[in-house]
């Protein structure tokens, strides 16, 4: 399947802000709604994105942050 660049970077911002919100859950709120295998799903989708298309890598990144 072929994305376009914008329907990478509309990926990639999707999953960064899904990551933080069960980050928040998890961290903040001792509220976890998804499994750590889920988690880390989503996390190594945006990792190997970001190693793909390095130029829409975000400095936010949550891939960026030690948790």
């Amino acid at each position: 399947m072929f994305l376009s660049p914008k329907e990478i970077q509309k990926r990639m911002k999707a999953l960064a802000a899904e990551i933080e919100r069960h980050n928040k859950l998890y961290y903040d709120k001792s509220k976890p709604e998804i499994s750590d295998f889920e988690f880390d799903r989503l996390l190594r989708e945006l990792r190997d994105l970001e190693e793909t298309y390095p130029d829409f890598k975000s400095p936010d990144s949550p891939t960026q942050k030690v948790g």
